[in-house]
């Protein structure tokens, strides 16, 4: 399996997940999930999917200072409805990296390590994604706008030649670099992570 290299330079992020620990699914239940984890999920890597694992690592960075952050044990809201815009793609990628599912997850056993229920759509707040850990009632909320990370002006016409059909292989390819090259600076651009991300 070949894709940009890029994906494996992107910090993981780490989780304690107490249903893996029960069932021996992972060594003490510590496990690591990275981009190309939530490529695979998405079906594709977009600036979308970048801004939706950065909102999920800052966020659990701040609600979690000084432990892994338990999965399965966080609540994620999301302000606009599932179908609008790319707010479900947003809320599949925090979800699956949080262990939250909506009425059809996981139900648990026999009262523990439940899934479901855990996933909110066209909550109020001032930002984008809430999450709220189950444990303390803490919350975080946060907004993501890639902006700041320009497109490369030779996209868009290369988009709109491979969508019609008529674009040659090497044009195909080079906007796919084009594309990608945009993804990587957003994740790769540590710097610029405060300025893309708004904790509320």
């Amino acid at each position: 399996m070949h894709y940009p290299g890029f994906f494996d330079q992107v910090p993981p992020i780490r989780l304690y997940d107490p249903l893996s620990d029960f069932l021996g699914a992972f060594e003490k239940g510590e496990i690591e999930i990275d981009y190309l984890d939530c490529v695979k999920l998405a079906g594709h890597s977009c600036p979308t999917v970048a801004g939706a694992y950065l909102m999920a690592y800052k966020g659990l960075e701040k609600l979690y200072t000084d432990t892994l952050p338990q999965r399965g044990m966080i609540h994620v809201s999301m302000r606009e409805d599932e179908t609008q815009g790319v707010t479900g793609v947003i809320g599949n990628v925090i979800s699956f990296i949080a262990g939250a599912s909506g009425a059809g997850g996981f139900k648990g056993i026999q009262g523990n390590f439940s899934r479901d229920n855990l996933l909110s759509y066209n909550v109020p707040m001032e930002g984008e994604v809430t999450l709220t850990r189950l444990d303390t009632e803490e919350r975080v909320t946060l907004s993501y706008d890639p902006s700041i990370v320009p497109v490369d002006p030779a996209m868009k016409p290369l988009m709109g030649k491979a969508l019609q059909g008529i674009a040659t292989q090497e044009e195909k390819e080079m906007f796919g670099k084009l594309w990608q090259a945009r993804v990587e600076k957003i994740l790769l651009s540590e710097t610029l992570w405060d300025q893309m991300i708004t904790i509320h």
